[in-house]
């Protein structure tokens, strides 16, 4: 293992990875010892034994508070979805697997498909700062986007606030639409949330060696032994090569 990939990648002697654990597909669970447990978590810990060094679990709220971080020494390696706004700070590799993102519509709702939401005066819920809401800002050109902190606030708004959609990743609304009698998941996706590994810009010896790792595993099966262990199958998926 060349130094410069060491240096870059845990420059304390220890990698401290950043976790989203917002992500219920990601992190699953705890060890016994109480760190996270999930495929990201697990993604970081085969990063650091590779390494020859150990591995600190950084537990932040939200992907947002994640890409807050960057850059200020607080993490090695953040384990995030790879947005532009967020590679303006971050390098980040290919996505190791995907997760649809779609919309769910109120019982009775005239709107039939996704493209349908970006219509005017359609109100759209959608947790802030997350991966599919930097999408939509991007994208959605005559709905208006009304943003909440967090899965269970934008749920929340959604149903207060009678509002036309809410923006989520499928497998969180097939849990959410069970709650509501009528409500609908539109098929399709307006986007597929990548999760990928990320790295603070200008640390080019370990970003590199990232990507190539990433590639590795998700060739080699280990991206979806690791999607069978954590029992997240059919809601997660390998993302292709890069």
């Amino acid at each position: 293992m060349s130094p410069d990939i060491v240096n870059d990648l845990a420059p304390t002697g220890v990698l401290r990875a950043a976790i989203n654990m917002s992500n219920f597909l990601l992190v699953t669970g705890r060890t016994e010892d109480g760190d996270p447990d999930g495929v990201s978590p697990d993604m970081a810990r085969e990063v650091a034994r590779r390494l020859g060094v150990e591995v600190t679990l950084l537990q932040y709220k939200t992907p947002g508070e994640v890409a807050d971080a960057a850059g200020t020494g607080q993490w090695d390696i953040g384990n995030i979805g790879a947005e532009p706004q967020r590679a303006e700070k971050i390098d980040f590799t290919a996505a190791y697997c995907e997760i649809q993102a779609t919309f769910m519509v109120p019982a009775g709702s005239p709107l039939q498909t996704v493209e349908q939401v970006d219509s005017p005066g359609v109100r759209i819920a959608v947790s802030a700062r997350s991966a599919y809401d930097l999408w939509l800002e991007r994208n959605i050109k005559q709905a208006e986007l009304v943003r909440a902190e967090g899965l269970d606030a934008s749920f929340e708004l959604f149903v207060a606030g009678k509002l036309d959609a809410l923006a989520g990743l499928r497998p969180r609304l097939i849990t959410d639409v069970e709650k509501l009698p009528g409500a609908r998941i539109l098929d399709g996706q307006f986007s597929a949330v990548q999760q990928a590994i990320g790295i603070t810009r200008g640390k080019d010896a370990g970003a590199a060696y990232l990507k190539d790792f990433v590639e590795e595993v998700k060739a080699s099966g280990f991206v979806a032994h690791l999607i069978e262990k954590h029992g997240v199958v059919g809601r997660l998926s390998v993302a292709p090569p890069a």
